[in-house]
């Protein structure tokens, strides 16, 4: 009884910003533990019994996150799948099913999302092995979470008939998130789980309900994954075909339509779909006056709040019930009963225009990462990180121009007719308008201080004429 992994790395996870943001979601980050979330789901998955490499969909933003994170805890995917647009849930699972029934129609697919925390690994491996039992009778079935308390930040499903001879439930209705006093009889009266957003299908089974209920969804992921364009280590899904496929999740697609969906029931998972930052600090330990400190955090009268610091030092005095979270260029400070409204705050950054939802200042790129240092009037200085044996693009600028200075590792460094070997202390400069490329030929990494000047400092300003990563002429940074 093979099991294929597939891990959904969608979304933005706007409601954990200033963390999570656009170009960097919740999914990327160390929330909790050492590994990032997308991680510790890929290494939960390899923990099961007969289970193969995992097929993860993502966004062709995150791709190279996907990758390096995956190769970090030396995970190799059987497929990274790159959705050009979001388009829920249902169309994702449906291009991951095709690619499944290619090897084994009659294999099953565990469906977990990569944002998600489960503390009981023990209890996640029996609750899979319990669904993959029921799913070989062509059950489609989803983890119903036992709940601990009236929660009204998820959705919930309600119970049905045992099913005959499975250790598991019909469902009979799936119930919008509640509110309170509507959670409140959910846990009085019984027969109410928490709604996971796992599944355990066969491949052949969804495909079967797919082409039944949401005829158009089924044709538009077969016809985009026909005309997909391998990339690397990527499957790249038609643009065209992909974005006419209706944006529906699977359960309005699916589960809420077919007579096959069951449920288990999974107890003791510690399970956290980590949508807030008051879900993230009812996780944490805390002290004795009821706070969760992380980082460089000093306090004097404060209680039951939430203060992160990732780059500076955070003081706080005389508050009560809030959450306070720093990063290099952001800072959230809320109440606790209203951190669901960060969103709003997200939604002001848009409309202004701002990168603050987007990115941070230290930017992850495939051969490395850069990060902001200072700027002004025509000038713009980086600090610029390149892994060992990886390369930036051959490129030049209209607008700017650059000088390099090597503070660790060694750079082999083209510039225009010319090919130098830098080391420490040493430097070059770029004119404006000269093609040019860095590349890190050692075995540690490369780091080295950019400063920019020009009239024109934008990321767009890059003419690509060759690059090992498959980016586009003018798609960011390097």
């Amino acid at each position: 009884m093979k099991i294929h992994p597939v891990i959904l790395c969608g979304g933005s996870g706007t409601r954990l910003w200033p963390m999570s943001r656009g170009g960097h979601p919740k999914q990327f980050l160390k929330l909790i533990g050492d590994e990032t979330l997308v991680q510790q789901t890929a290494l939960r998955a390899r923990g099961i019994e007969d289970v193969e490499a995992p097929i993860v969909i993502s966004g062709n933003e995150q791709r190279f996150l996907v990758s390096e994170q995956l190769r970090q805890i030396g995970v190799v995917p059987s497929a990274v799948v790159l959705e050009p647009v979001g388009r829920n849930t249902a169309p994702a699972i449906a291009v991951a099913a095709l690619l499944v029934e290619q090897a084994s129609p009659s294999a099953l697919m565990l469906v977990m999302p990569a944002d998600h925390a489960i503390a009981n690994d023990a209890a996640f491996r029996q609750a899979v092995l319990a669904s993959a039992a029921v799913a070989q009778n062509d059950y489609l079935v989803t983890f119903g979470v036992v709940p601990t308390e009236p929660h009204t930040g998820y959705g919930y499903i309600r119970r049905g008939a045992e099913l005959e001879g499975e250790s598991a439930f019909a469902v009979d209705a799936f119930v919008e998130k509640p509110d309170s006093a509507t959670a409140e009889r959910f846990i009085r009266d019984g027969g109410y789980y928490w709604n996971s957003g796992m599944f355990m299908l066969k491949a052949s089974a969804y495909l079967d309900e797919l082409r039944r209920y949401e005829p158009a969804i089924a044709q538009q992921a077969e016809l985009s994954l026909a005309a997909a364009r391998r990339d690397h280590d990527f499957i790249r899904l038609d643009p065209q075909a992909f974005a006419a496929s209706p944006n529906v999740s699977i359960d309005n697609a699916v589960m809420e339509r077919t007579s096959r969906a069951a449920m288990i029931a999974a107890m003791d998972l510690g399970w956290n779909d980590i949508g807030s930052w008051s879900a993230l600090a009812a996780m944490a330990d805390t002290d004795a006056s009821g706070n969760t400190l992380q980082g460089d955090v000093l306090t004097e009268a404060v209680s039951n709040s939430y203060i992160r610091a990732e780059h500076r030092m955070v003081a706080a005095i005389g508050l009560d019930d809030v959450v306070i979270v720093e990063t290099a260029d952001a800072v959230l400070v809320a109440n606790r009963d209203r951190v669901q409204d960060v969103k709003k705050i997200v939604e002001q950054l848009n409309a202004r225009g701002r990168h603050e939802s987007v990115t941070h200042r230290r930017v992850v790129r495939p051969w490395g990462s850069y990060e902001g240092v200072d700027q002004g009037d025509r000038f713009q200085v980086k600090r610029i990180v390149v892994n060992p044996g990886a390369q930036l693009s051959l490129q030049m600028h209209h607008h700017r121009a650059e000088h390099w200075i090597v503070v660790k590792g060694t750079a082999r460094v083209t510039n225009g007719d010319h090919e130098i070997i830098l080391s420490e202390n040493q430097s070059t400069y770029i004119p404006l308008g000269v093609t040019h490329r860095l590349e890190n030929p050692g075995k540690i990494a490369l780091e080295l201080i950019e400063v920019q000047s020009g009239s024109y400092l934008g990321e767009d300003d890059i003419v690509r004429f060759e690059d090992r990563y498959g980016r586009e002429a003018a798609a960011g940074s390097a």
